[in-house]
C-alpha cells in the first residue's frame, strides 16, 4: 500500500518532470523563433542594400535600367543562403530577377511576409524607397532608347514647344521632385507606373542551415528531457526501494520475534514429548504385566496387547516428534560415502528380507564432508521409506558418484507408485505423507539434515515407473 508519503513524493517527482520537459520545449520554440528571424533579418539587410543602390542610381527621374539592376541582384545572390531574388510590379509581375527561378506562393501562404517549404524560405518585403522619391520604373536599354527616341521624333514635329535648354543648348533634367521624365509623355508615363513600378521583393534564402541547427537543437532537448526522466525514474525507484527495505526489516524483525516464539513453543512441545514417554512406558509395562498373569480371560489379554501397540505407536511419534525439533548441529568430517550406504543396508535388512524387496547398493567410493551420523539417518529414513513404497519383490537402487572434482550426487529410487506431480512440493512437510501407516516426519527429518549440510534435495519421478530422491551439491573431501 502506497502511503502519504510515497505519493506526496511521487507527486513532486511528477510535477519536477512536467516542469523539465516544459522548460526545454519553450527554450526549443524560443530557440527556433531566434533562427527565424535572424534569417528574415538578413534577407531584410539584402534587400535593404538593392534598395539603396536603387535610390542612388536614378537614371533620370525614376527610371533605371533593368540590365543594371540585374547585375546589382547577381553580385547579391550566394550560392550556399541566397538562392534568388526578384522584384514585382503592383501586379505581382516579375520586372527584374536573379538566381534561379521562383515559383511565387499564395497569399494565404505568408504568414508575416514568409514561407516556408521545400528547405528554403521565401522573404517578400515591400521596396523602401522613401516617401519624398517617385516610384522607381526598371526598364531594359531597348525600352528607355526606344522612348526618348519617340520623344525626339515628336519635339521635332512640334516646334511650337520649345524645348527646355541650359548652357550648352541642351535639355535640362529635371529635379528629383518632379515626378515624370522630361522626355516622357504623360500617358506613357502613367502606363509605366502601373507595368515597371518596383513595389515588392521577393528573396528566396537557403533554410537547410537553420533546419539543421533547430534540429541539433531538438536533439539536445530531447537528451535533456531522456536524462533528466532517467534521473526522475531512478529517484523514483530508490525511493520505492528505501521504502521496501524499511518494509522488510521492519518484518524481519517482527519474524525474528516470531520465530524466537516458535523456537521456545518447539522446545516446550519437546520437553513436554518427552515427559509424556514416562507415562507412556509404565502404561505399556503395566498392561504386559496383565497379560503376563495366569489365568486371565482372553477378551482381557486381546485389549492387554492391544494397549501395548497403541503404547508403542505413540512412543514412536513421540519419538520422531522430539527428532524433528531437535536443532540439528552438524560436525562436518572426511566420511566414506559407500560405507555409510553399506551401514543402512546392514541396518534394514531384515525388513528387506520380510519384504522380498531387491536392494541395489550402486556406490563409487568416494570420501565427502559431512556429519556421518546425519547422514546415516537421513539415508536411513530415505530407504525406510522406499521400503514401505514398494511393493513385495519391488527393487530399491541407492546410487551415488561423482559429478564434478567439487561435486557429488547421492539418488535412493524405487520401482513403487511414485509419488503425484502435485504432492512433490509437499511431500517435505511436516506430518505429510502418502502412506497408510507413518507419522510424515521422516521426510522433512532428512530435509532438515540436507539443508544444514548446504545441499538440495529434489523428488522426482523414476522411469519408468516409481520415485527418485536425489540429493545434490553434496562437497567431496579435497585431498590436501
Amino acid at each position: 500500500m502506497i502511503t502519504f508519503r510515497s505519493w506526496a513524493v511521487y507527486g513532486m517527482l511528477a510535477a519536477i518532470w512536467g516542469a523539465l520537459l516544459g522548460w526545454q520545449a519553450a527554450e526549443h520554440i524560443r530557440v527556433s523563433k531566434r533562427l527565424h528571424d535572424t534569417l528574415i533579418e538578413r534577407g531584410h539587410a539584402k534587400s535593404s542594400v538593392c534598395a539603396k543602390f536603387m535610390r542612388s542610381r536614378r537614371a533620370s527621374g525614376g527610371v533605371i535600367g533593368q540590365e543594371r539592376l540585374e547585375g546589382i541582384l547577381n553580385n547579391l545572390i550566394d550560392t550556399n543562403e541566397f538562392r534568388a531574388v526578384e522584384l514585382l510590379n503592383n501586379a505581382n509581375e516579375v520586372v527584374a530577377h536573379a538566381g534561379d527561378p521562383i515559383v511565387l506562393p499564395t497569399e494565404s501562404e505568408f504568414e508575416s511576409g514568409v514561407y516556408w517549404g521545400g528547405g528554403t524560405a521565401t522573404l517578400k518585403y515591400p521596396v523602401d524607397l522613401g516617401t519624398n522619391l517617385v516610384p522607381e520604373l526598371v526598364m531594359s536599354s531597348n525600352e528607355l532608347f526606344s522612348l526618348r527616341a519617340n520623344r525626339l521624333a515628336a519635339e521635332s514635329n512640334n516646334p511650337v514647344a520649345p524645348p527646355l535648354t541650359t548652357t550648352t543648348n541642351r535639355p535640362a533634367r529635371p529635379s528629383l521632385a518632379r515626378e515624370r521624365p522630361y522626355w516622357m509623355k504623360e500617358e506613357d508615363y502613367k502606363a509605366l507606373i502601373e507595368n515597371k513600378s518596383a513595389h515588392t521583393f521577393v528573396i528566396v534564402m537557403s533554410a537547410e542551415k537553420v533546419l539543421e541547427d533547430q534540429s541539433n537543437d531538438l536533439w539536445m532537448r530531447l537528451i535533456i528531457g531522456l536524462l533528466g526522466t532517467v534521473g526522475i525514474v531512478g529517484y523514483a525507484v530508490a525511493w520505492r526501494t528505501l521504502i521496501q527495505t524499511s518494509e522488510l526489516q521492519l518484518r524481519l524483525v517482527r519474524a525474528s520475534e516470531q520465530n524466537l516464539h516458535l523456537k521456545e513453543l518447539s522446545l516446550a512441545a519437546a520437553g513436554l514429548a518427552h515427559e509424556t514417554r514416562n507415562p507412556l512406558n509404565i502404561i505399556r509395562g503395566l498392561a504386559q504385566l496383565v497379560a503376563k498373569q495366569e489365568g486371565i480371560p482372553p477378551e482381557i489379554a486381546a485389549k492387554s496387547r492391544e494397549i501395548i501397540n497403541e503404547t508403542d505407536r505413540v512412543t514412536a511419534q513421540l519419538n520422531e516428534f522430539i527428532n524433528y525439533s531437535r536443532p540439528r548441529e552438524v560436525r562436518r568430517a572426511a566420511t566414506d560415502l559407500g560405507a555409510v550406504a553399506g551401514e543402512v543396508a546392514r541396518a534394514l535388512n531384515f525388513d528387506i528380507e520380510e519384504k522380498k524387496i531387491k536392494l541395489e547398493v550402486l556406490v563409487e567410493s568416494v570420501v565427502i564432508e559431512a556429519d556421518e551420523q546425519l547422514l546415516r539417518q537421513a539415508l536411513f529414513n530415505l530407504v525406510l521409506n522406499a521400503i514401505q513404497a514398494v511393493p513385495a519383490q519391488g527393487v530399491i537402487r541407492i546410487r551415488a558418484s561423482r559429478r564434478s572434482n567439487e561435486e557429488a550426487f547421492v539418488e535412493i529410487s524405487d520401482n513403487g507408485p511414485g509419488v503425484p506431480p502435485e504432492h512433490r512440493s509437499e511431500i517435505f512437510k511436516p506430518y505429510f505423507t502418502t502412506h497408510t501407516e507413518g507419522t510424515g516426519l521422516g521426510l522433512s527429518v532428512v530435509q532438515q539434515i540436507v539443508l544444514a549440510h548446504g545441499w538440495e534435495i529434489q523428488c522426482l519421478a523414476n522411469e519408468p515407473a516409481g520415485a527418485l530422491f536425489r540429493i545434490s551439491h553434496v562437497k567431496l573431501k579435497i585431498k590436501e
